[in-house]
């Protein structure tokens, strides 16, 4: 803890010396703590109505998934899983909107100004930021699996056979990885590009497009092929949302080489730019 100094005097005896000065040493206001910056994040996802929309959108999302495959999945398809990759899907989408969100609205807003002022520390705000994304993706993707097993109850009562449980704890726990992995994508992209527009069509780009155009070069150049899980992170995450037990330690190595790749040294860059851009 840093001190500050007062000089203040003392009254001198009549007819002696004059007194030394005495320094009184006050104690600096402290840091602001990083639990009460998450907090503070977490609180500005919700403040607006928008924000607020967005999060409820992944409860909406779920419910709707569910009574879609309630309505029109076979009763064949009637399983835990069918449900789960229903409601996997828009989260897939919302949930790296909520992560670029929470990171571009203070250069869409211009509250970055107010908010580096008040925490002059930007590293400690971007990992606030991170740990306020995750913490909403961790809540939301437990909401939207139990919206899931509640859906999976209703549909077989529906249709008037036995649920079908087959995701196992370690399955989940992969569904699980894998969306906090499509977060973090979304808010690398947010601290890389700054811009919510920008950073959208990014992820639209990175989820849609490159995928689609690594699929056609590994299908048409045998040389791409055996690459391909080493280079498109999608690729290489789609053993995560599969059931079938555990993974194979090259499917590892492929999620640890595309996730350095497309995650940790964007996102190094991204945050090296943060630190060293002027604020407006």
């Amino acid at each position: 803890m840093s001190a500050v100094g007062v000089t203040s005097s003392l009254p001198t005896a009549i007819g002696g010396p004059p007194a030394a000065p005495v320094r009184e040493v006050r104690p600096a206001g402290q840091r602001i703590p990083l639990g009460r910056v998450v907090r503070v994040e977490l609180r500005k996802m919700f403040d607006t109505r928008s924000g607020f929309w967005l999060l409820a959108s992944i409860a909406i999302s779920a419910v709707l998934a569910s009574v879609g495959v309630v309505l029109f999945a076979p009763d064949s398809e009637l399983t835990y899983s069918t449900f789960a990759l229903a409601i996997r899907i828009p989260m897939a989408i919302i949930l790296p909107m909520i992560a670029i969100l929470s990171v571009t609205s203070e250069w869409s807003q211009r509250s970055g100004l107010t908010t580096f002022t008040l925490v002059p520390h930007r590293s400690r705000v971007l990992l606030a930021k991170g740990m306020a994304a995750v913490a909403v993706g961790v809540a939301s993707m437990v909401l939207a699996f139990a919206i899931g097993v509640l859906g999976n109850l209703a549909g077989t009562a529906v249709a008037g056979t036995s649920p079908v449980w087959d995701a196992s704890l370690i399955d989940i726990v992969h569904g699980f990885l894998g969306q906090v992995l499509s977060l973090l994508i979304g808010f690398m992209l947010g601290v890389l590009i700054r811009s919510s527009s920008g950073a959208i069509v990014a992820y639209f780009v990175y989820s849609l497009v490159l995928p689609g155009v690594f699929a056609l070069l590994a299908s048409s150049q045998s040389w791409f092929r055996d690459l391909q899980p080493w280079i498109d992170v999608q690729f290489a995450q789609t053993p995560l949302f599969e059931y079938g037990g555990s993974l194979a330690s090259d499917q590892w190595a492929q999620i640890g080489v595309t996730g350095l790749v497309w995650m940790v040294i964007p996102m190094a860059i991204g945050v090296r730019l943060v630190l060293r851009s002027e604020v407006t």
